[in-house]
């Protein structure tokens, strides 16, 4: 009998996840029945939003449930189908259970051109954190020409596209990482125009005063905590703080208000927290430009690939303790 493997979410964690709240269990392989697809995972994304869904208790996500399989985004080939205009060897997208195979009625999929950039892109750059980054930045941060851009976590998903779309509209853009080699990235690569190392810096607020001489105007907040109380002080009058993550306080134990002194009403500050999914009727609009600027080389991306799919948990873990780089995904099977 053919089997098919499928994660369970085992237990909630206290602090930092270890992998152990997850069980790999075997089971029958699904059969599609009428109006129903066969797919198979190719490539599984894990993102620092699922720290807040293996929580309990009221969120922007609802959590995972204890004995159910955890959901992702996802890429995957249809192995068998019965619906129609989704034949058999089609890549799409979407969002499934952490399983090698799973069953579609064809609601919520993004059928993919195999000639176009590379299928797992439908989960970074083409997927929910490029239209996380192009949203965020555009229609929360308002990048202006001359402005100084702030971005933390700038070589993670999401943050390196925001500062690469800020830079484009004409800002000077400075990055906050974590390793000399994602500096390098951001400066290099990227050509961002500053980049601090938040872990290798003594004092952080001193370094971050030098890269932005003249304050900032907007800032592009992945992290909280720590690094934006020492970007708060710098913002300049009239600034805007796209709050896009937490990442920071995810692990947390216990809730603890954020030690972070915003002069709100002295510089007129604007800070606005953000839900990509806000911004759904417009989703087709910009993954049309992010593609094209992805295909012409004016956005350029950093992926994370773990190989296998037993691998799962130990992918989800690192990202909590920095080891991607860009866009963290689990390939599963080769399409």
């Amino acid at each position: 009998m053919a089997l098919n493997r499928r994660y369970v979410f085992a237990q909630r964690p206290h602090g930092m996840p270890t992998g152990e709240e997850f069980e790999l269990v075997e089971e029958a392989m699904p059969s599609p029945g009428r109006n129903q697809a066969l797919i198979r995972s190719c490539y599984l994304s894990v993102d620092p939003y699922m720290r807040g869904r293996m929580r309990e208790g009221p969120s922007y996500a609802p959590p995972w449930q204890v004995g159910e399989s955890p959901t992702a985004g996802a890429v995957g080939r249809v192995e068998a189908s019965d619906i129609v205009g989704l034949p058999v060897g089609s890549l799409v997208a979407g969002t499934w259970d952490w399983a090698e195979y799973v069953l579609s009625d064809g609601h919520g999929l993004r059928r993919l051109d195999p000639s176009g950039a590379p299928p797992q892109a439908a989960l970074g750059v083409l997927g929910m954190p490029g239209l996380t980054a192009y949203f965020g930045t555009f229609d929360v941060a308002r990048p202006r020409a001359g402005d100084t851009f702030v971005v933390s976590a700038a070589a993670g998903a999401v943050g390196s596209l925001a500062g690469q779309l800020a830079k484009q509209a004409g800002c000077r853009v400075v990055g906050i990482a974590g390793t000399k080699e994602k500096i390098d990235f951001l400066r290099e690569e990227l050509a961002f125009d500053a980049a601090v190392d938040y872990r290798a810096e003594g004092d952080l607020k001193g370094a971050l005063r030098d890269a932005c001489p003249t304050g900032v105007d907007a800032y592009f907040d992945n992290v909280g905590g720590a690094v934006t109380a020492a970007v708060a002080p710098l913002m300049n009058t009239h600034g805007r703080v796209a709050v896009c993550g937490q990442i920071a306080t995810y692990n947390q134990t216990r809730r603890e208000p954020p030690d972070v002194a915003w002069d709100l009403v002295g510089r007129r500050l604007r800070i606005e927290g953000f839900l990509v999914s806000d911004f759904q009727p417009r989703f087709a609009e910009a993954l049309a430009r992010l593609e094209h600027w992805v295909l012409s080389g004016r956005l350029r991306y950093r992926e994370t690939i773990v190989e296998g799919f037993e691998r799962m948990p130990e992918a989800l873990v690192g990202l909590f303790k920095g080891s991607n780089f860009g866009k963290q995904v689990v390939k599963v099977y080769a399409p």
